[in-house]
């Protein structure tokens, strides 16, 4: 099937809101588009590494987040468009003054339990997320959506009881902003405003999250999880829409290395699975009905470690600067990924909704042109062949990052002489790395929360959970601050842009593509959504 026709398909998909569907043979049909669909309606996936938490209250990393949308419905829910559609609230209203929102919540959400999910869930999950307590690393989006009391909760300076959110009943939930945030809405479909169960967490702690304590909400419920290996969600009986679902199981399997992971989904194993840097050109002509290439809402970036008592030599603005002049990004894209990414000036991705992209010097200037600035500027700040610069740079194990950062360290050294030394540390160790400022130099990735500017350049705050390079500078935080009432804040946006550009405390590198191979009997994947958010229940296997 082209990828235009998997497009239709996708659309459809989302449309049918009441059909039963039957499974019992390959005869069954799908209720839309009546494509026969397969009788094991399994979906097998591929990650590079486990997620550090499925918790809502405690994930962080994409591929956690795909497992908690699965497992846990919030608010609202995106269609293959990106569009926001109801999950748990079915509407909301707004004060005139922006203030405040009312959500009215459908009355037929349950807990895999059978329990029914209230709004006194939302204002424990939320109370939760932000609470010291928990210590959660996304607490910071608490703070971030502008809910009352928010940073003060966060800080421990108010209880967590404070916190602008209120059940008005059990179908009536009320949330009070500390300011007018026009994309508060599209926050919603993030893990950390999920709803959990008060009293399953209560009970078994921290291993409220394995398969036979948990209880959850979403189209699926956790079946069975090995670390390192598998984890399984299959269909709840209990969820609203239970009727509509029509993938029966979801198997994540963990393979490290892309190309075992390759060499197992053209075996028939994974029916979805990265393209290894490099092969899309070749895959997508021996494949063209499976190899797949997509704007991706997310930024490739490498971080400095700004920290009072970090390295030296990376606190000098010209010394930064000069290694991010120095990177041939085309080449980066074209040659050593070749996957459809486009080379990054700015930190937010340029199909951002809302965003243009500003004029910043460096991407006008040719290759020859930047190296040559970067040889001046680092000859200014004392380095050279006499005194060459010594780098230590560290990525989370994966082959395409360390094809990146091989190619990067001979840019660095073929046009400064720059001695790089490069280390790969498994993903839970490697984030905590960065958390605790280990490193001088280190790889990043940011994909968005929400399809806004800010979800990028809010790392830039100085008191970002994520602003792991630990920048300050006062301007930036002004700006980001004045953006958010504002009603058009591109300015602030280019403005900020420009700071990055002129002190370099990260280097964007490029912006993704989303580069997969798809089985060619998996339909539904929003491949119109910008920022790749998936839910099983939206897909489907057709009988081939």
């Amino acid at each position: 099937m082209t990828l235009k026709s998997r497009l239709f398909v996708t659309t459809a998909a989302v449309l049918f809101a009441t059909s039963g569907v039957v499974f019992a043979d390959a005869h069954a049909t799908h209720p839309v588009t009546g494509e026969a669909l397969a009788s094991v309606q399994t979906f097998t996936y591929r990650v590079g590494d486990e997620s550090p938490s499925i918790d809502p209250g405690l994930v962080e990393d994409v591929d956690g987040a795909a497992v908690v949308r699965d497992l846990f419905e919030g608010l609202y829910n995106q269609d293959a468009a990106g569009n926001l559609v109801p999950g748990v609230a079915l509407s909301h209203e707004v004060s005139d003054d922006g203030l405040v929102y009312t959500f009215t919540l459908r009355d037929n959400a349950m807990w895999s339990n059978g329990d029914t999910v209230t709004a006194g869930d939302f204002v424990y999950a939320w109370q939760r997320a932000a609470s010291p307590a928990l210590a959660s690393p996304y607490s910071w989006y608490i703070e971030l959506m502008s809910i009352e009391n928010g940073a003060a909760v966060i800080a421990g300076d108010m209880e967590p009881s404070t916190l602008g959110v209120t059940a008005i009943d059990d179908t009536t939930l009320e949330v009070r902003l500390s300011q007018p945030l026009p994309y508060f809405p599209q926050m919603l479909t993030h893990g950390t405003t999920f709803p959990v169960h008060q009293a399953t967490v209560e009970e078994f702690g921290n291993d409220w999250v394995l398969p036979e304590n948990m209880v959850s909400n979403g189209a699926y419920v956790l079946t069975e999880f090995v670390p390192q290996e598998r984890l399984v969600r299959e269909r709840n009986p209990m969820y609203w829409d239970n009727d509509n679902t029509i993938i029966e199981r979801v198997v994540k399997l963990v393979v490290p290395d892309e190309n075992v992971a390759l060499t197992r989904y053209l075996a028939g194993e994974l029916d979805l699975t990265d393209v290894p840097a490099g092969q899309f050109p070749r895959l997508s002509e021996q494949y063209p009905d499976q190899a797949v290439s997509v704007p991706m809402a997310c930024s490739y970036y490498y971080m400095f470690n700004l920290r009072d008592g970090a390295s030296p030599e990376i606190q000098d603005p010209n010394v930064r600067k000069a290694l991010s002049l120095a990177i041939d990004r085309d080449i980066i894209v074209n040659n050593v990924l070749a996957g459809g990414q486009k080379a990054a000036y700015t930190f937010t991705h340029w199909a951002t909704a809302g965003f243009e992209t500003p004029d910043i010097p460096m991407a006008t200037m040719t290759q020859a042109e930047r190296n040559a600035m970067a040889v001046e500027l680092l000859t200014e700040a004392g380095y050279g062949s006499d005194n060459p610069l010594s780098i230590d740079l560290v990525y989370n194990t994966n082959d395409s990052h360390r094809s990146v950062a091989i190619a990067i360290s001979q840019m660095w050294k073929q046009t400064l002489g720059v001695d790089t030394t490069l280390a790969n540390q498994e993903w839970q160790t490697f984030l905590e790395a960065r958390s605790n400022g280990d490193f001088e130099v280190a790889r990043g990735g940011w994909c968005a929360d929400y399809n806004e500017a800010s979800t990028f350049l809010d790392l830039m705050q100085s008191e970002s959970g994520y602003n792991d390079s630990k920048y300050v500078n006062p301007e930036v935080d002004a700006l980001l601050a004045e953006a958010k009432t504002s009603a058009n804040p591109q300015a602030n946006y280019d403005r900020v842009e420009e700071f990055i550009a002129q002190d370099t405390p990260i280097i964007p590198i490029y912006h993704y593509a989303a580069v997969d191979m798809f089985a060619e009997n998996l339909e539904g994947w929003p491949y119109e959504n910008f920022e790749q958010t998936w839910y099983s229940k939206d897909l489907y296997k057709i009988a081939e």
